[in-house]
């Protein structure tokens, strides 16, 4: 029984203090701690001491600490005695071993019984564990002084760098503070702590554990003077993984030495946003193939009424046109569009719905990737628009972008504008899938990943799985992504990098800016082969400020951050997802027998199935080619049969202010007969506009004015309002009215019967 007793007496757990959560780098560097819940600086258990500090506390605590059981005979008869002789207790006689045991116990009472508790507990300890255990154990649980616990937190409290690092002075000064840990308070007790280190020195000395110029350098070091502050180079990290690994020692997938310079960036660009009341910034960068966090800055560091304790990486916020990428993406692999498909840029309304661009223009038509390069805002809702919206809500979806949650009807066709909410750790980790994607593709001889859009790590232990190999993708095809990729290339960068693709040294990166409505968010997320750069800035309360615009504060984050970064190739081209075929220059679709200026390019295979240019007709003119004619008005022979580059009406009209090399149709001859064929369109209103008429100082209401395109705009048109009769424009398809409060119809009818209507509401 006695030996039943003997083998259970000591718990399996010594020590169950909660512990501080210790988060590292990728080298072991230490990144940042949070203090444990009972407000102690207690590190978890670290089972490597270092050799300066082992041979320190076995040279002062226990000589004999290698040779004995668990306790010393000698050392306890000697206190035995000497307690005796002074009638108190003026030594232990307590092994390391022995003090361990103490510790666990939660500092008992010293009594005779306790010590002999104790010695059986010791014993029962050295069976079960080696001796650099037990010092371990002694190492991680000893006081130091104040509320800090342990050598790992005392080296960084008190001489602010890690154990491991520590010189001998520095060394024999912690391992004489357990023995009487208030010596370290600061301005105090300095000469008693100075004597006992030296005195441990000296011993260190004879036993030939250093030589007599270490030990002459030793005495002349300082003592610690003040606790230092713990590093803080990631604490919105330390916060995540606090989240999960509470109490724990995490190694961490950041680069330590990225990280700080990042935060230097961060802090620069801070000191300038704040004088436009501009506070937090995050920034988040990723590693494209292993998919681990390289640098993670939650916020800036500005103060608590600025919110600096929020993580705003992982909050939801408006992402502006950050999602256009996406839906470009999408329609190249859906095969609907070509990379320089054009796309209608004019007035546009849906319903109440009426997208504007950022600089209130419209260019009539532009090429899909330069909608896209140039952030265009109309272009995008119209494609959206084209595309479904619940359609690419599926792709949405797909990416796992959580905040997204709301069903496609709830967003609209905003959704493309910064409708809906995101957050920078989901949209890197969709870019890094995106720049994944094609890597992969290239390096397997074109297969995809079966878990692709996979979570990113931060955690160094963890390993991403991209799943299995397969022939198909997981939701883009390598060449819709790449073809995407090479329009963002052309996104026009901030000032002082803005002429990069002259440089040869410059870097070649995907990337794209958001401005959120309002001026509340502004984003810019950059991608290279090997790396993803994420960045977002503005205010943690949502308050807009003037000029909180993406390409002007967060892109310049972002270069300064690439900067910091290794140049990489830019991808290689998906040939095995792509097809050369003829495309118009002019249209950007693929070529017809009407098409006469042809390029050769590869396109997404799914482009195959896109539409023949429409744009492109065969007229017959005459010999001046100022007007149209046919057999009724001129000889078969001296007709000309022309291709022609022809807009619809509505188009071509703000096509013809950016393009002034167009060329209207030309009219048919008056002596020919024949269908000519002829379209208009209402330029202002659009439909179902609600109109306020404001008044001039003197109470004069201000006229309405009424805008159409004519396909012929010599061609007479008559206006109505409400089926009465206002008047008629030739040439240019103006009209102004003053109509009443109410509901009103506009008809607009043409010489040859063509009629467009707009219904409108006039307020007050």
């Amino acid at each position: 029984m006695l030996l039943i007793a003997y083998y259970f007496c000591l718990p399996k757990d010594l020590f169950t203090d909660p512990t501080a959560t210790v988060i590292t780098s990728k080298n072991n560097q230490l990144l940042g701690a949070q203090i444990a819940t009972d407000g102690q600086w207690r590190f978890p258990q670290n089972d490597q001491v270092p050799e300066k500090f082992k041979t320190c506390i076995i040279a002062f605590e226990d000589a004999y600490f290698y040779k004995h059981p668990g306790f010393n005979p000698v050392s306890i008869f000697k206190a035995f005695r000497d307690n005796l002789k002074s009638d108190g207790i003026k030594r232990g006689g307590s092994t390391i071993t022995q003090q361990v045991i103490r510790l666990s116990r939660k500092g008992q009472s010293r009594t005779y019984f306790e010590k002999l508790l104790e010695v059986i507990l010791s014993t029962r300890l050295e069976l079960r564990e080696s001796k650099d255990q037990i010092l371990a154990y002694y190492s991680s649980h000893a006081p130091f002084g104040g509320n800090v616990v342990g050598l790992d937190a005392a080296a960084w409290r008190y001489f602010n760098r890690d154990a491991t690092q520590l010189s001998w002075a520095e060394s024999a000064t912690l391992a004489v503070l357990p023995n009487a840990p208030s010596l370290i308070y600061p301005g105090k007790n300095q000469e008693q702590l100075l004597k006992k280190r030296n005195r441990l020195l000296a011993k260190l000395l004879d036993n030939h554990s250093i030589d007599s110029l270490t030990y002459q350098l030793a005495l002349a070091e300082n003592l610690p003077q003040k606790p230092y502050a713990l590093p803080q180079t990631a604490p919105h990290l330390l916060q995540k993984a606090a989240q999960t690994y509470l109490g724990k020692r995490i190694q961490t997938t950041v680069d330590n030495h990225l990280q700080e310079r990042v935060n230097r960036i961060v802090k620069t660009h801070y000191k300038q946003l704040k004088q436009n009341g501009i506070y937090n910034a995050s920034v988040l960068v990723l590693d494209v193939k292993t998919r681990e966090v390289m640098a993670y800055v939650g916020n800036t560091p500005t103060d608590k009424l600025h919110q600096k304790d929020v993580d705003i990486i992982d909050k939801p916020r408006s992402p502006g046109s950050i999602l256009k990428p996406f839906l470009y993406a999408a329609m190249l692999d859906a095969g609907d569009i070509l990379p320089n498909t054009l796309v209608a840029d004019v007035p546009t309304q849906f319903g109440s719905y009426n997208p504007e661009n950022y600089n209130k223009g419209y260019d009539g038509a532009v090429p899909a990737s330069h909608a896209l390069s140039r952030s265009l805002n109309v272009p995008s809702v119209r494609m959206l628009q084209e595309f479904g919206l619940d359609r690419f809500y599926q792709y949405l979806k797909k990416l796992e972008l959580k905040d997204i949650s709301q069903s496609a009807n709830y967003y609209g066709l905003s959704l493309i504008l910064g409708g809906a909410e995101s957050n920078l750790w989901d949209l890197c980790k969709s870019y890094a899938a995106l720049s994944s994607t094609v890597n992969h593709f290239s390096e397997t001889s074109s297969e995809y990943y079966s878990k692709e859009y996979t979570e990113p790590v931060f955690i160094a232990s963890e390993k991403v799985d991209f799943g299995r190999k397969t022939s198909e993708k997981t939701l883009y095809d390598a060449a819709s992504i790449y073809l995407t990729y090479e329009s963002l290339k052309q996104v026009n960068r901030p000032e002082g990098d803005d002429n990069w693709e002259f440089y040869d040294g410059s870097k070649q990166i995907a990337w794209k800016t958001g401005t959120s409505f309002g001026f509340r968010d502004a984003w810019a997320i950059g991608t290279t082969k090997d790396y993803v750069v994420g960045v977002w800035v503005g205010n943690a309360d949502g308050e807009g400020r003037p000029g909180l615009v993406g390409v002007q504060t967060a892109a310049p984050i972002l270069f300064d951050v690439f900067n910091l970064l290794p140049n990489s190739n830019w991808f290689a081209k998906p040939f095995d997802e792509m097809r050369e075929i003829d495309i118009c220059k002019k249209s950007g679709h693929r070529a017809t027998q009407n098409c006469k200026d042809i390029e050769q390019k590869f396109v997404q295979v799914a482009g195959l199935k896109t539409k023949p240019c429409p744009y492109h007709v065969l007229v017959h003119v005459d010999a001046s080619e100022q007007y149209q004619v046919n057999s009724s008005c001129e000889k078969i022979t001296d007709i000309k049969h022309k291709s022609w580059f022809v807009l619809p009406p509505l188009m071509a009209y703000y096509y013809k202010a950016k393009n002034p090399f167009y060329k209207s149709l030309p009219p048919f001859r008056a002596d020919c007969l024949g269908d000519n064929s002829m379209s208009m369109d209402f330029i202002y209103p659009n439909d179902n506009n609600s109109v306020f008429l404001p008044k001039d100082f003197d109470g004069t209401t201000n006229e309405l004015i009424l805008k159409i395109a004519h396909s012929k705009p010599e061609t007479m048109v008559f206006w109505y309002l409400n089926e009465t009769f206002l008047g008629s424009t030739q040439d240019i398809h103006e009209f102004a009215i003053i109509p009443k409060k109410g509901k009103h119809l506009i008809t607009v009818v043409d010489a040859f019967g063509n009629e467009a209507k707009r219904y409108i509401t006039i307020l007050e």
